[in-house]
This record gives structure tokens, C-alpha cells and sequence, in this order.
């Protein structure tokens, strides 16, 4: 069977955090948009870590 990508996920939730961290700058809650950023920091690198973790089995399947 074959596994369900997480990238898009990933990169929806990276997507969402950052326009609500722009919202939230844009209204002048600057200490909600520096959190949102930093989310977005962590969204981004989940989202890197996937594709990067879905190469390596692709990777290792296409060796067997």
C-alpha cells in the first residue's frame, strides 16, 4: 500500500499561520504576528522534514 504525503498538509498549515500572522501585524497585534512567525517557522520545517522523509523511502523503495 502505498503512504499518504504529508507535504500538503504541511504546506496548507504553513499557508494558514503566515496570512494570520500578516493579519494579525497588519491590525497592530505585534506580539500575536511575532508568534504566528515563529509557528510558521515550525510549519515549515515539518513540511520539509516530510518531503524530505518521503524522498528517503521513495529513495530506498526504488533500490529493492
Amino acid at each position: 500500500s502505498r503512504a499518504r504525503p504529508s507535504s500538503p498538509p504541511g504546506c496548507l498549515c504553513t499557508l494558514g499561520v503566515l496570512t494570520y500572522g500578516l493579519i494579525s501585524f497588519k491590525r497592530g497585534n505585534t506580539r500575536q504576528s511575532q508568534l504566528m512567525m515563529r509557528a510558521r517557522i515550525l510549519a515549515q520545517g515539518f513540511t520539509f522534514a516530510a518531503l524530505l522523509g518521503g524522498m528517503v523511502v521513495t529513495a530506498l523503495k526504488s533500490r529493492q
